[in-house]
Parts: C-alpha cells; structure tokens; sequence
C-alpha cells in the first residue's frame, strides 16, 4: 500500500441537520433519566409549581412524567417551547450573567425530544382547554386537564441503541432518580413532591407550611426527607458576612462523621452544585474536630448576588464558578466554624431543660426541636442526685480563668493544713511570647505528682455518709447545691479511673471525661487566642540548603507567595530556572523532611488561599504544643481541680474534640444505666 493510498478523503464542511445537532445536545445534557428528571423538575420549578408529581416505569427508561400545577404554557407557545434555544427566562447577556431561574439555556426539551418519544400537556390560567402537543409528530390537540403542565417522555434513547446500553439496571436508574428530586426537595421545602414507580408510591414529601426557607422549615424538610436522625446530629448554621453572602442550613456534629461523603449538600441561590470552593471550606471548617479521613454530613445554603457567581460554566448546571472565590470561602468556613465553636455539653443542657423529666426520674424523652443556647444563669432544678461528695462546691456558674494557672485555684482553700498548694498566679501577666504562652497553659503537666492533695487510697476512702466529713455536712446543710450541681452541663466530678478518665454526674444521668483530651483542647483554644494570627512561626536556618527540581508552577508560587512562606517559617528561593533551595524550615518540623515540606506547601499555595495556609500550619504547630503542654494519664486529680476542668470544657470552643478530633466526653443516660441492669423489665 502507498502512502498515498493511506491518505483520508477529505470531507467538505457543512451544517449539520437539526436532529443530529440535538442529538449531539442530548449527549451532554441527558446521561440518563436522572438527568431528564432534573430538567423536567427544574422547569416546573420555574413554572411556580406547589405541588410536584414523577411517575416513572422501569427506572425512568419507559416512562418519566412530570405533572406540576404552576403557570402552565399557551397554545401558540408550545411548537416554540421544543426547539432548541427556545426560551422566555432570558432575553439579554444581562440576564444571563444575573440567572435568577433553575434553567435558562432552552435547550433541554429539544434535547430530550429528539432521543426520545415527548409530548406536553398543558393549560394556563385564563384559557379554556388544556392542548396536548406531540413532539415527534408535532400534531397539536384539545385535551382534558386542570391548570399547569405535564410532560411525558417514553421510550429513552430509542433512537440511539447505543446510549440505551450503557444505562444500569432499573433499580440503580430509579434510585438515581430519587436522589434528583431529593435534592430539589431539600432546597424547596415550599413545595410538595411525590415519586410513583410501576404503580407504587416511593416517596412523598409534602409541602411545609412555613414556606420560606426559614431554619424551622428547613428543619422540617431535612427530617422528611434525609430524616430526624440528621437533624439530631447536625447544628442550625446561620451568618451573613460582610460582603453580603448569607449562608443557612445544617451543619454535623463531629460524632456524627460517616466514611462516605454521601450526605453532603450544597445549594448556591437554590440550585445544588458540586464546588471544589464549597466543599474545601467546609472540610477546612472541620480541621481539628473530625478523626482520620471520617467526612461531615451538612446541608449548606448559600444566598449571593446572581452577578457574582457564573452558572454557565457546565451542561448539566452543577458546577459554578464564583467571582472572587476567596470571600465564598471564607463565608462558609466561618458560619460551620460559628455552628461547631458552642460547646456541645451546654446545648444539651438546654435541651434537657426543655423537656419534662419522666416520672422514674431518668432520661426525658427526646425530641425534635432545635435546642437553644445554654443560660447557666437561670438553670431549671432537677433532681436531686443520690450521691453525697466529699468536696461540695459553692461556685454556681463556674469561672472562666485568664491564666491557666489559676484554673486549679479551687484546691488550695480546701488544701488541708500542712499540705502543698500550687503557687498563686500573679495577678499583672507580663508581656506573652509564645514560649511564656506555652508555659503558662501547662501548669498541670509540669507539676510533679505529688504537688496538692491527692485522693485516699481505696483503703482510707472517707464514707459517703452525711456525717463523713464536715463538707459532707455543709452538702448535707445546703440541699440546694446538689440540685446546682446537676444543672451544670458536665455535672459534678465523683471520681477518677486509672488516672485517666473522670466521672461526673449531671441531670442526665453520668459523664466520662477523658481528661488529657479535655485539657489538650483547652490549652490549645487558649494558645490560638493568646498567639493570634499576626505572630510569625519560629524557623531554623538550615546547615546545607535543600535543594530539588522543580516544576515552572513550583517556581511561579515561590516568587508569587515568598512573604507567606517566610510567615511560615519557611524560606524558599529559587536555585536555578528549574532548581529551588529551601533554606529554612519552621523550628518545630526541623528533624522532617525538608524537600517534602516545601513541595507540600506550595502545592496548597498554589491551589489555596495563603493566609488559609498560614493558619492552618500555625494551628498544626500550636496543636502539637497542647498536646505536649495538656495533663498526663496517670496524673491523679482532686475533686475540685476535676470541677475546674469541667467548668473549662464549658466554657471553652470545640471542647467536645481534642486537637486529633477524638471525643473529649461521653454522656450515659440514666435509661441506658437502667438498660445495663435489666431494671424496669
């Protein structure tokens, strides 16, 4: 064979027939039923729908109908409505860059129609029939309905066999469905929606009286459709900053992290995207609450300016691209950091005040409701505990300490004579610097062990009777504090497990503290108030320079971003055109990988915002010094320095997670004790 032979016949350019251009259309916009139950939802959305009907057979591939009750289409606009870039939601490029509706391109229907067998049916408000239009015929005729619309597609993909193959089972394709119309659920809790298959009612959501998407309604639509256990394991989110951008919605407890990110939504003016902006702020907002690679479970709604955010940018609308991206970022970061910064322990004290107590006295039936903020000063009495304790206290709400020191201050008036106290805090701080910090919040840790009084040994334990000890008699004297003490979130301090847990009892029933965790996280919270976010991070000149080859982008972020990573303690510079030399590394990573660093941080820098960045690797630095700063296991603790703690863990943010995201406490109600011993069967 020649080569000339070889050479390909050239084709003359031309247009290409309509069909075939749809059909091309269709490829991008209809991947399989799914995608035309979004479109077809999304358009009866726009239409003012309330109530919102899908019925489907086998999996959407036979049949998908779509019956709403909104404004309805006119006769002489229906042939219009089926071509291609036919639509009355846009006239101008100003309304396209200001898209305040679900769809805008007009294009889907004529996509949908011309790999599938359509027809709309439908009667606006004012005109006498309704008029059922065939889109493969085109033939136009009276029809019975009532006001509104409804759109018929059969037999999908019978025109490209091809497509049809690749499509799953029908199960799989239903399921898919359902999850189209669950996330437009989610953002409408204004409107009812229902899904029929083969005959049979799937799922139903009706429409919340409440109308807006108000944090009551929301809630009330999330427990409908995901259900009540994501609205018990998730915080009311709510924060407008600065810039305008409101963001709403639910955001997970920590606890409730799941392996999968499956439960993760995240709407921009009310239409669900999948954004790398969007979901980097909210892990970023979870950095130091969630253990190893667990994923949060939220439902974020963000509301901006149409102008500020491009929803043009994919065939299917699911991806966006935002302005100035930074400020999106920041707005959802901040309002999850506001929602997980409450500590955990004082809303469920709120919560239990809400609730009546049952009759045994045990855990007060639960309900839906958003607890409210915890008010130590007006606490509701609860039931008397049936322990009497050595070591009464007579603080009502607590203290908050400014020196870490001080937050042991409790145990030396009730030092016994003859017995070493810790040293008074002064009263003038002199000027912090992050070594003086770092000292101050370790107190605990740096004690020797046998500094202040110690618990008796199990054989010289004192007696629980009222008559014991002359606390137990001022306990004994003043019933009200017992019930005081049961209104504090974490309760009262009884006694210490190897050293390593504390016990406590609260009106629910009892706690366990894992003490070092708990005094890990408040050393740390103390530490990032203390050092703020002007302080620069401490590095080390090295003794031979490091140097690596390294990529044009390495090189542009290094020029681009050197001030930041002198803010990091690291100092970067170019070696060669190809070649960069780290000469500096951050004092507390001095023994690691140098090279590895530094390629770790620019590729971050140069996907991330820098002052983000710096943040987050100040924290990894002031986390490892709480760590190293927070009591010790086997560190034995008298009652009140253990009340001190728990008075702090109220008081302090994020202080239901240590630094690494392990839970700091656990709550035992008094139903799950009773459970344990078979009382009440």
């Amino acid at each position: 064979m020649t080569s000339s032979d070889s050479t390909p016949a050239r084709r003359r350019i031309q247009d290409l027939p309509d069909e075939l251009i749809s059909q091309i259309a269709a490829g991008e916009v209809v991947e399989r039923p799914a995608s035309v139950v979004r479109e077809l939802v999304d358009n009866a959305l726009d239409a003012g729908a309330t109530q919102i009907t899908l019925r489907l057979l086998a999996g959407g591939v036979r049949l998908i109908s779509v019956e709403d009750d909104g404004i309805g289409i006119p006769r002489d606009e229906l042939p219009v409505a089926l071509r291609r870039h036919a639509t009355s939601k846009i006239r101008d490029l100003h309304d396209l860059e200001t898209v305040v509706t679900m769809g805008f391109r007009g294009e889907a229907l004529a996509a949908i129609a011309s790999v599938s067998e359509a027809s709309i049916l439908s009667r606006p408000q004012g005109q006498d029939n309704a008029f059922l239009l065939d889109a493969r015929s085109g033939e136009l005729r009276p029809a019975a309905r009532g006001q509104g619309t409804t759109l018929e597609v059969k037999e999908l993909f019978f025109s490209t066999p091809a497509r049809r193959k690749f499509l799953k089972s029908d199960a799989t394709e239903l399921a898919h469905c359902i999850e189209a119309v669950r996330r437009h659920a989610l953002a409408r809790p204004d409107v009812g929606f229902a899904i029929w298959h083969e005959g049979k009612l799937m799922e139903q959501w009706r429409a919340v009286p409440a109308g807006t998407l108000t944090d009551a309604a929301l809630a009330l639509r999330l427990a409908d459709v995901l259900g009540q256990e994501f609205v018990d394991n998730t915080l009311p989110v709510q924060r407008t900053s600065s810039s305008g951008i409101t963001v709403i919605g639910r955001a997970g407890l920590p606890d409730a992290a799941r392996s999968r990110p499956d439960q993760q939504y995240c709407y921009v003016n009310g239409r669900f995207v999948r954004d790398k902006v969007l979901t980097h702020a909210a892990k970023s907002a979870y950095e130091d609450v969630l253990h190893g690679h667990k994923q949060p479970l939220y439902a974020l709604y963000i509301d901006i300016d149409p102008a500020r955010v491009d929803v043009n940018v994919h065939p299917t609308k699911i991806e966006v691209r935002f302005r100035d991206s930074r400020e999106v970022h920041q707005a959802v970061r901040h309002a999850i950091e506001d929602a997980l910064a409450a500590p955990r322990a004082a809303l469920l004290a709120a919560q239990a005040e809400a609730q009546p107590q049952s009759p045994e006295g045990g855990t007060p039936a639960g309900t839906s409701a958003t607890p409210a903020a915890w008010q130590p000063q007006t606490p509701t009495p609860a039931r008397t505990p049936q322990v009497q304790y050595a070591m009464p206290l007579t603080e009502r709400a607590g203290h908050v300490v400014n020196d870490m020191t001080a937050l042991w201050a409790p145990m030396r008036e009730a030092s016994p004579a003859g017995t070493a106290a810790p040293a008074a805090a002064s009263t003038e701080a002199p000027a912090e610097t992050p070594a003086t910090a770092f000292a101050a919040a370790m107190p605990l840790a740096a004690a020797p062990a046998s500094t202040g009084p110690q618990l008796a040994p199990p054989s010289t334990a004192p007696s629980l009777s009222p008559a014991a000890t002359p606390g137990a008699q001022a306990a004994e004297s003043t019933p009200s504090t017992a019930s005081d003490a049961a209104a504090w979130p974490l309760g009262r301090a009884v006694a210490q497990v190897h050293g390593v847990y504390i016990l406590a009892e609260n009106a629910q029933g009892m706690v366990i503290v894992d003490m070092h965790a708990a005094h890990e996280r408040i050393v740390y919270e103390r530490l990032k108030a203390q050092l703020g976010n002007d302080q620069p991070i401490a590095s080390q000149p090295l003794l031979i320079p490091a140097t690596f080859a390294a990529t044009p982008q390495e090189v542009a972020t290094t020029e681009a971003h050197a001030d930041t990573l002198r803010e990091l303690g690291l100092e970067v510079a170019p070696f060669s055109p190809k070649t960069l030399a780290v000469r500096a590394v951050p004092s507390t990573l001095a023994q690691g990988d140098a090279v590895e660093l530094a390629r770790s941080v620019l590729a971050e820098l140069e996907q991330q915002d820098a002052s983000g960045v710096v943040q987050r690797a100040r924290n990894e630095i002031l986390a490892t010094m709480a760590c190293h700063g927070a009591v010790r296991a086997n560190r034995r603790l008298t009652l009140d320095e253990m009340n001190a703690l728990l008075r702090q863990m109220e008081t302090t943010e994020r202080s239901d997670q240590c630094n690494h995201g392990r839970p700091t406490w656990r709550q035992l109600s008094m139903k799950e004790l009773d459970a344990l011993f078979l009382r009440g069967r």
